[in-house]
């Protein structure tokens, strides 16, 4: 047999655009150089946008595509986007923890830009009680971070208290970012114990489609690739920002992450 490289899976939804979901997972994995495997949990109609459509997999056949990467090439990593549902949710779950698949990063999508709503209520609750507690690093925006946390989350010092509160449902780290909040965009990264914070720039220009699901496909390719959770966080954001400097506006709305030569 061939001598590995890593191997990562991502688990979220098709964007037609192919400004994020697996589309860009795969971009960002062939990118950093592993090989990207993908299980479809939604099929959506969105583009620059916005969505205007969503069709959830059945959990049968979710499922079924985790079974057959999992037993046939093997995960080193695994990439949790979009779920849509909240049986998708428990689905997902329970091949996680079957397939006994580690270094789980979840990106909790709960919101897309445009505000249509990518989770349900319920989707969101058994997120806290099933799929944190078994992710290594959990990589929520200040929005999402207040969703998950049950508080509202206005500056830095309200990141650092939801960061505490979604970890102590049962993951290694979060990583809440703190691009959306008024203030210079820092994420900060919590290990249960203490906190590290990743100052960044914030970058003019027309809003960008697709960069927490890069980011979260970095991260989960560098701690593949054999990074430590806060190197491949400082890989991540560095890479996003520089995917953001040079994305460009094909559409008629929000700016396309790019790839080009490293």
């Amino acid at each position: 047999m061939d001598k590995l490289i890593p191997r990562v899976l991502t688990i979220a939804g098709s964007d037609p655009s192919a400004g994020a979901g697996v589309q860009l997972d795969l971009k960002v994995f062939e990118r950093l150089g592993v090989y990207g495997m993908t299980v479809v949990t939604a099929v959506t109609a969105q583009n620059t946008l916005g969505v205007q459509r969503i069709e959830k997999v059945s959990p049968s056949t979710i499922a079924a595509q985790i079974d057959s990467v999992a037993r046939d090439i093997g995960v080193d990593a695994c990439k949790i986007g979009m779920l849509y549902h909240e049986t998708v949710v428990d689905t997902v779950a329970e091949r996680i923890d079957r397939r006994e698949i580690s270094n789980v990063i979840l990106d909790p999508i709960i919101l897309a830009k445009d505000g249509t709503r990518l989770l349900s209520a319920k989707g969101v609750h058994r997120m806290r009680h099933r799929l944190i507690p078994a992710s290594l690093v959990v990589t929520p925006n200040a929005e999402e971070a207040g969703i998950l946390a049950e508080m509202p989350v206005k500056g830095l010092d309200d990141l650092r208290e939801a960061a505490k509160a979604i970890c102590d449902f049962g993951c290694k780290y979060v990583l809440a970012k703190g691009g959306h909040l008024a203030d210079e965009p820092v994420d900060v990264l919590y290990d249960g114990e203490s906190f590290l914070e990743l100052p960044g720039t914030r970058i003019e220009g027309m809003p960008v489609h697709g960069t927490g699901c890069a980011f979260s496909a970095a991260l989960a390719a560098r701690i593949a690739l054999g990074d430590s959770v806060p190197d491949a966080a400082r890989f991540a954001k560095d890479l996003v920002a520089d995917l953001i400097k040079s994305a460009v506006k094909l559409g008629k709305g929000n700016r396309l992450i790019v790839m080009r030569d490293a």
